[in-house]
């Protein structure tokens, strides 16, 4: 049947109830198909923890550091413990995570010294911040040649070759094609199961950079392109793409299929499940990509294509992110304005923004924009902080405070004003500061303020119910 790609999240590699599903999955699909490759997060919460231990270093906190690593290494080792492994299995095992453990320290320890001021500290942070996703590779590769599947570690940095925009780095397509093709499809052509880090790449020099939070969906989606993969699975654990998030809306329910188009304005507008950049390169290749329950490995999830059905103007999910709003009671020069956003974001997350909202009159502006999921929790509070500084530097006079975008998602929106017409009729007296309709016709973006966002995401998920019930009557 060709090569499937398969990614594991963290959540559903962390624990010993987990992994076996985990294998149990591999070993299922290692049957019906020609070759398997799989893709692996770090255990849930090491990557923050990683994060902070890189940060602990730059302070020179070395105690502080230290804890964080032994902690890790304490989990991995308690973890590795309780799996069914043979002694010379689990013994190789823990000495490879001592070993990784070890070297990460020694980087650590290396940005601590005072003379690393002098260092590019960046470069440091990725090798640091990569080591979560090398320990759980090994882990499960262990774990498969136990069960008799020839599985092998193998890290992205032989494979993903990036720009040096380190902490958020651009894949370079081609040079990784010919890595792929030089260091990957042997071990399938030996029908080895190779066990691959997610998040992680390096530079043509051989530098360890990562991809952005998340990044591990985007490592999925390059190697899936780059070894012509049939299909792509995220396996996670949810049941698939949802109408909303389920921790806000307790009514949100699964969709069985959307576009690739559907599925990248869910992401870019906050939809956490799949990283925002991994939809371009599988809808270039046409590359279904399906999003299952590791835990509930029957169902069906939530299936990506290109020939999603061609289904009436409707609204199938509803998103909501925060972000920073910037308002100017003069008639300040937006362009001023846009060229300042520009270079704040460029060096707080290494990225200009992607969507802009602006709304103008004679005597006031607006203008609010996407953080995306990727830059990281702390992102918005540094771009405000960013921000702030850049006005004050600049002698601009806007204020800045936090909204929330609330983005309705679906098909053929342009198609029926009456729909967009009803999401405005629906949020009756919350006041909306802007709205947008996106160039593609599958999103309508309104910017409310932050204490009415859960009140604005429930009144448009009962249309969502609405079309839901009427579709079965």
């Amino acid at each position: 049947m060709g090569i499937l790609t398969m990614k594991f999240g963290g959540s559903t590699v962390g624990t010993t109830t987990a992994l076996p599903q985990v294998v149990s999955i591999i070993l299922q699909e290692f049957e019906r198909w020609e070759h398997l490759i799989i893709v692996v997060s770090a255990l849930d919460g090491v990557t923050d923890a990683l994060i902070e231990a890189a940060h602990l270093a730059q302070l020179g906190n070395r105690r502080g550091y230290r804890r964080i690593v032994a902690t890790i290494r304490t989990r991995h080792l308690a973890l590795v413990e309780q799996l069914p492994l043979k002694e010379e299995e689990r013994s190789a095992l823990k000495a490879d995570i001592d070993h990784l453990l070890f070297d990460m320290l020694d980087v650590c320890q290396t940005l601590s010294e005072p003379s690393s001021v002098n260092l590019p500290v960046a470069e440091y942070i990725d090798a640091i911040i990569s080591t979560g996703e090398r320990l759980s590779a090994r882990v499960i590769a262990a774990l498969l040649r136990q069960n008799g599947v020839r599985g092998v570690a193998l890290d992205a940095f032989d494979l993903i070759i990036t720009d040096d925009v380190f902490g958020n780095a651009n894949p370079n397509v081609a040079r990784t094609r010919e890595r792929v093709q030089a260091n990957l499809m042997p071990l399938l052509e030996r029908n080895l199961v190779p066990v691959i880090t997610g998040f992680i790449g390096s530079t043509l020099s051989g530098k360890p950079t990562t991809l952005g939070r998340g990044g591990s969906d985007f490592t999925a989606s390059l190697l899936a392109v780059c070894t012509e993969s049939s299909e792509l699975w995220i396996w996670a654990d949810v049941d698939g793409m949802m109408s909303a998030d389920p921790r806000e809306i307790d009514d949100a329910h699964v969709i069985d299929e959307l576009s690739y188009t559907e599925v990248a304005e869910l992401t870019y507008f906050g939809a956490r499940i799949l990283h925002t950049r991994m939809v371009a390169p599988l809808r270039e290749q046409n590359i279904p990509l399906c999003v299952k329950n590791v835990f509930k490995p029957q169902r069906v999830g939530t299936r990506i294509h290109t020939n999603a059905p061609d289904f009436p103007p409707q609204i199938k999910a509803i998103t909501s992110s925060q972000s920073i709003g910037l308002t100017s009671t003069q008639n300040a020069d937006m362009n001023e304005l846009l060229n300042v956003v520009n270079q704040s974001l460029l060096q707080t997350i290494g990225s200009k923004p992607d969507v802009l909202m602006t709304a103008q009159s004679p005597h006031a502006r607006f203008l609010c924009f996407v953080v995306p999921t990727s830059a990281g929790p702390d992102a918005l509070r540094n771009i405000s902080m960013g921000l702030e500084k850049s006005l004050v530097d600049n002698d601009l006079t806007w204020t800045i405070a936090p909204v929330t975008i609330i983005t309705a998602i679906g098909t053929r929106l342009n198609d029926s004003p009456r729909l967009m017409g009803e999401v405005l009729v629906a949020l009756d007296d919350i006041p909306v500061l802007a709205i947008s309709q996106g160039a593609t016709h599958s999103s309508l973006s309104l910017v409310v303020a932050p204490h009415d966002a859960d009140r604005a995401l429930r009144r448009i998920h009962n249309i969502i119910q609405r079309q839901k019930v009427k579709a079965h009557q």
